[in-house]
């Protein structure tokens, strides 16, 4: 069987683990990133720039048109933590980026590739990486929270969209909290700026953390369980 993948922010952390754990031997991968650097082949696009999401669309479409494989999948991986404090006191340009990034992109983005695939006839997946975030409100995290809770009702909405037999895939997925370069930022932020930061400290020793490839195995895998279209789900509880 043949596969077509693309993974966003697949430079580090989450992103590239999803890449070196594709479970089909035939894939050819793509990262969707501003650095690249692995061994997905790259499409170099800013995320949190509406001209760049244009260009990934039309990628989509040339990429998409006439395909005749077995399987295409997207897993929107991309997202910031920055800036981290009062929505009030952090800096408007850095807002405005996240905003963009972590609202706006997948829901753009994502709306892209189902129109990519919608004439297509091989089995589908589109995957947005959410939070626990979604649904805990954590002081100086305003935008990260909005984000992911606009990611998952949209993958909601999406996936009761799709016929039941025939459309694309639509999950959302927590991964849980994941020992990646995020993390670190969010232990190096100070308390009047997060609230929370202690919490995140005590996880990191006691070895609560799970790893990139631990979670990109859990996120593989759903792609083969019987999940109902639009569901979201946190792999902490599977």
């Amino acid at each position: 069987m043949s596969s077509l993948v693309w993974i966003s922010g697949a430079s580090a952390g989450i992103g590239a683990a999803l890449v070196a754990a594709v479970p089909y031997a035939d894939a050819r991968v793509i990262d969707v990133s501003r650095r690249g650097g692995g061994p997905a082949e790259h499409l170099k696009a800013d995320l949190s720039d509406p001209a760049d999401w244009a260009r990934v669309e039309r990628h989509f479409q040339e990429e998409l048109a006439g395909y005749d494989g077995d399987r295409v999948v997207f897993i929107h991986n991309a997202g910031t933590i920055t800036p981290i404090g009062p929505a009030a006191g952090v800096d408007g340009a850095e807002y405005t980026r996240a905003v963009l990034l972590n609202s706006a992109a997948p829901q753009v983005l994502g709306r892209a590739f189902l129109q990519a695939t919608a004439g297509l006839t091989c089995e589908r997946h589109l995957v947005m990486l959410s939070s626990g975030a979604a649904r805990t409100a954590y002081a100086g995290w305003s935008s990260y929270n909005a984000g992911k809770a606009a990611v998952e009702h949209w993958v909601r909405t999406v996936g009761a969209e799709q016929e039941t037999r025939d459309g694309c895939r639509v999950i959302a997925v927590a991964p849980g909290v994941v020992d990646t370069a995020m993390q670190t930022e969010i232990r190096a932020t100070s308390e009047q700026d997060f609230p929370t930061v202690g919490r995140f400290h005590q996880l990191k020793e006691t070895g609560a953390l799970s790893t990139p490839a631990e979670a990109a195995a859990g996120i593989w895998s759903l792609l083969e369980r019987e999940l109902p279209n639009g569901a979201c789900i946190d792999l902490r509880n599977l």
